[in-house]
């Protein structure tokens, strides 16, 4: 589990020059790590940095310490969570929008399935995007006219933001379980 001040050295880090415009916050990292556990292709660290910072490439092929070392935690504390059975539960803000909070994740999220589409998919595209439905809407990142009906809908919104948990253990299930 990570502590506030943990958050805070990420979040500088995130916010440094010269990517810090940008940058993806906490919770959009967390998304970017979440993607990773659940799906079928693990990213490394410096992957993990580029998608978060927008960078073309980690600086000077380093990623600062304390970023990868909250991200290998943060990635060991979800694994660990679904190999438990238990649901992922999404960083909720102290203050501030809840719902700004979500879409960041799920924009982080939706960026790492695209980073690695082809791989997502070859599961079983029908079964991959109806679990992906509620990130992909959520993630603000489509103009679609049907996701924008949901976003604009406080009661259709929060069905979607309560399916997440439940999408992010069946993708789970469905590219780590045992046949």
């Amino acid at each position: 589990m990570l502590s506030d001040s943990d958050i805070e050295a990420l979040e500088d880090i995130l916010f440094a020059e010269p990517w810090g415009d940008e940058a993806l916050d906490f919770f959009g990292l967390h998304g970017v790590v979440c993607a990773s556990v659940v799906g079928p292709t693990s990213l490394s660290t410096e992957d993990i940095f580029r998608l978060a910072t927008g960078a073309e490439q980690a600086p000077s092929g380093q990623v600062p310490d304390a970023f990868r070392q909250a991200v290998e935690q943060l990635g060991r504390d979800m694994a660990h969570a679904l190999d438990m059975g238990q649901s992922l539960e999404l960083p909720e803000p102290e203050d501030g929008d809840p719902m700004n909070a979500l879409e960041n994740w799920c924009a982080g999220f939706v960026d790492t399935f695209l980073e690695n589409e082809e791989a997502w998919l070859e599961a079983g595209e029908e079964e991959t995007a109806d679990l992906l439905v509620p990130m992909l809407t959520l993630s603000g990142l489509f103009e679609d006219e049907d996701f924008q009906n949901v976003r604009n809908s406080e009661k259709l919104s929060r069905q979607m933001a309560d399916a997440i948990p439940d999408s992010l253990t069946d993708l789970y299930l469905l590219f780590h379980a045992p046949d």
